[in-house]
C-alpha cells in the first residue's frame, strides 16, 4: 500500500509539472538559437508571415520587447502605499502582451474564439492581424519594425496623434526594437531551422 501511495504521489507531482514550458528560451540575442530550442516558434512565425505578410524578424523583435518570449508574461502589480497590491498595471498578457479588449476584438474579427494569448501560434496571428490594421490605418509598412512597434504600444489612435513623441523612453525602445529586428533578419537568413 505504501509503495502504491508513493507512486501515486510521484505521478501527481510529475503531472503538475508537465503543464507546458512557459519559460523563455536561452540566448535571446540569437534568432537561430531561439528557433532551435523552440521549433514550433519557426512554424508560427512562418504561418503568420504567409497569412498576414508580417516578416518573422519583425514578429520576433516585437515579442522580445513585449514578453521576452515568455508565454504567460503579465504586467507588474500596482501597489497602494507601496505595499498593498491593487491589481495589475494593465490586462496585457502572453507572448504579444495583448490587452483583454484588443484580444476580444481580434477574436471577433477573425472568428478565432478559442485563440489563447499564451499560444505562440495565436499570439503571432494576433500580431499579424494588428499590424495589418496599423498598415491600413496609419500607412506603416509591415517591414517597419520601429513604427509598427510605436503603433503597437500606443494603439492606432495614439500613434496617429503622435503620443509617443512626448515619451523619449518609448522612442528609444522603438529604436532598439528596430535594431533587434535587423539583427534577427540577418541571423534568420543563415539559419537552417528557418529555411
Amino acid at each position: 500500500m505504501s509503495r502504491h501511495f508513493r507512486a501515486l504521489i510521484l505521478l501527481v507531482l510529475v503531472a503538475a509539472c508537465g503543464g507546458g514550458d512557459n519559460s523563455a528560451p536561452r540566448n535571446l540575442d540569437d534568432a537561430c538559437s531561439i528557433l532551435s530550442q523552440r521549433p514550433k516558434f519557426a512554424r508560427a512565425f512562418k504561418a503568420t508571415e504567409r497569412r498576414w505578410g508580417v516578416p518573422a524578424h519583425v514578429q520576433m523583435a516585437t515579442i522580445y520587447q513585449e514578453s521576452k518570449f515568455i508565454a504567460n508574461a503579465r504586467t507588474p502589480h500596482k501597489y497602494v502605499l507601496g505595499v498593498l497590491p491593487m491589481g495589475r498595471q494593465s490586462s496585457a498578457y502572453g507572448y504579444a502582451q495583448a490587452l483583454d479588449a484588443t484580444w476580444k476584438g481580434y477574436q471577433k474579427a477573425t472568428g478565432r474564439w478559442s485563440a489563447d494569448r499564451d499560444d505562440i501560434f495565436d499570439a503571432t496571428d494576433f500580431m499579424g492581424w494588428y499590424m495589418n490594421q496599423t498598415r491600413d490605418r496609419n500607412g506603416i509598412s509591415l517591414h517597419d519594425a520601429r513604427n509598427q512597434y510605436l503603433a503597437y504600444h500606443e494603439g492606432h489612435t495614439g500613434y496617429s496623434r503622435g503620443t509617443y513623441k512626448n515619451k523619449a523612453w518609448l522612442v528609444r525602445v522603438s529604436g532598439e526594437v528596430a535594431s533587434r529586428a535587423s539583427r534577427y533578419q540577418r541571423q534568420l537568413a543563415s539559419c537552417r531551422r528557418f529555411r
